[in-house]
């Protein structure tokens, strides 16, 4: 019987939520075992589907709940689903202004789950401290009224950020409060840093990195890139990267002691990071700039990754790209992934143990494995039709834009319309 509990308590310990921008930390990285090698031929069947409002918000999930934001006719909300049936447990609601936000259809950051508290960040500026429990407000910003902020083009885009006591957000505030920390059971302001009229806030996520025995707040905004105190605030070092239409959109990889970025636009750098004294080091930029003819990566939304001395990432055309990591060289480069070349084609990708999870924005998801040799399929399929304005001539004539959440050995998904839950386990 004891040795039954055992099993049973490390059967457990392979399950995992998925509470924040794509995942625990950030990372991008999921983590549990027994899961499907390939999908089924006919495809999957949803476990259960649940309706929903228009946004680009990920769906995060924590202590069997799940929790999506979206958006219908000036009105935000933020939304409650049990994880196991898909039943509405609550939903809180706020007016939101979205004039003059293009792509408006709703929320683009996904809500962070803190322990008996979530934080969500609507379009328009507002931030929100809800109970996970019922949904009740324990405290609420709104970066326009409070900060003097100006609504970006395409909204207020990154996740609050909780780190122990404190809520950090990209404010992009008058007097000094780009970005913000916020006691998080209370609001009160705890600190404030970088002026916000020197560059707009960008659409980039922050995340917090360790270099050697510190910890650094990045933070990718319009104007450079600049890692923080994330106790105080206090600005450790700055890179300046003006960066074209203020887009700034994919968040940064890092694998100590390297941090690479990479724009639409204006392609990528790498950054080495000291652990000595707070610094950093430029080792490679894009040569040729522009959205078609970049020589290094030049992503849209999805975050690349470093792995074994290589950047791999979507590129602003959907080319899946190889580049050598000390040098920014070109190793290969495919269009298998995203299939469609078009501009703003996009994919987001996850590493799962020795291989990679990809959900492209025709609705696929797919597995495969990364190497300096290529890219090798295992298996792919349809999982969600693609419902949002795809802002260009394509073949499906839409587009999902929505990073999954994989928790529990499933995967939750959404569009305009639904939130979807598949089981990917194994058995």
């Amino acid at each position: 019987m004891r040795y039954l509990v055992l099993l049973a308590a490390v059967g457990l310990a392979f399950a995992e939520d998925w509470p924040e921008w794509r995942g625990a930390g950030r990372l991008g990285v999921w983590r549990e075992t027994g899961i499907m090698e390939r999908f089924p031929e006919g495809g999957l069947t949803p476990v259960w589907r649940a309706p929903v409002k228009a946004g680009y918000s990920q769906p995060s999930v924590a202590k069997g709940r799940v929790y999506v934001t979206d958006y219908e006719a000036g009105v935000e909300r933020a939304v409650c689903l049990e994880e196991g049936t898909g039943k509405q447990r609550w939903e809180q609601k706020w007016e939101a202004d979205y004039k003059g936000i293009d792509y408006g259809s709703g929320p683009r950051a996904a809500p962070t789950v803190d322990g008996d508290l979530v934080f969500v960040q609507g379009a328009a500026g507002h931030l929100k401290c809800l109970r996970s429990g019922d949904g009740a407000v324990v405290w609420q910003k709104h970066f326009g009224k409070d900060y003097g902020a100006e609504t970006p083009p395409w909204g207020f885009s990154s996740a609050p950020l909780v780190d122990g006591n404190r809520v950090i957000a990209v404010v992009a505030g008058k007097g000094n409060a780009k970005v913000v920390a916020f006691e998080r059971s209370t609001g009160k302001e705890i600190w404030r840093a970088l002026p916000a009229e020197d560059s707009e806030p960008g659409y980039s996520q922050p995340i917090i990195v360790k270099v050697g025995s510190k910890r650094q707040l990045i933070l990718w905004h319009a104007g450079a890139v600049s890692a923080l105190d994330p106790s105080t605030g206090r600005v450790l070092w700055e890179h300046p990267f003006k960066i074209t239409m203020n887009t700034p959109i994919a968040t940064p990889a890092y694998a100590e002691p390297n941090l690479v970025v990479s724009g639409f636009f204006n392609g990528a750098r790498m950054l080495r990071l000291d652990a000595r004294r707070d610094d950093a080091e430029l080792m490679w930029k894009a040569r040729v700039e522009g959205e078609i003819k970049g020589d290094t990566l030049h992503a849209l939304m999805n975050a690349p990754v470093i792995e074994g001395g290589y950047v791999y990432g979507i590129c602003a055309y959907g080319q899946l790209r190889c580049l050598r990591l000390a040098t920014g060289e070109r190793v290969w480069e495919t269009q298998q992934v995203a299939v469609e070349k078009m501009r703003n084609v996009s994919a987001f990708m996850v590493k799962h143990g020795d291989r990679y999870v990809f959900f492209n924005d025709r609705g696929e998801l797919i597995f495969g494995r990364l190497s300096p040799q290529g890219y090798e399929e295992i298996s792919r399929t349809k999982l969600v039709t693609p419902t949002s304005k795809a802002g260009s001539r394509r073949e499906l004539k839409a587009v999902n834009w929505t990073h999954p959440a994989f928790a529990n050995k499933h995967i939750l998904v959404r569009n305009d319309e639904e939130v979807l839950r598949y089981r990917l386990a194994k058995d």
